[in-house]
């Protein structure tokens, strides 16, 4: 198989295909390793702390608005 014919998303549902010339081999390692290093607890309060300056983020925007493609016609 080529690379770039490879989709990981889809190909290496079962395991990667592509073995050790895949390209992202070093980036298994580290999540593997996150994985095994990370409490369960650590990863639920990062996601939470993700979704906490999410929130902020989006907050601080302000609203965005939206028009009709045809304008906004006076009543």
């Amino acid at each position: 198989m080529i690379m770039a014919d490879i989709n990981c998303a889809v190909d290496c549902i079962d395991g990667c295909v592509l073995g050790e010339q895949c390209p992202h081999k070093d980036a298994q390692q580290e999540t593997a390793q996150f994985i095994e290093n990370t409490s369960l607890d650590d990863m639920l309060e990062m996601a939470a702390e993700a979704v906490r300056r999410k929130q902020s983020e989006r907050v601080s925007e302000g609203p965005k608005w939206v028009f009709p493609e045809d304008g906004i016609k006076p009543d």
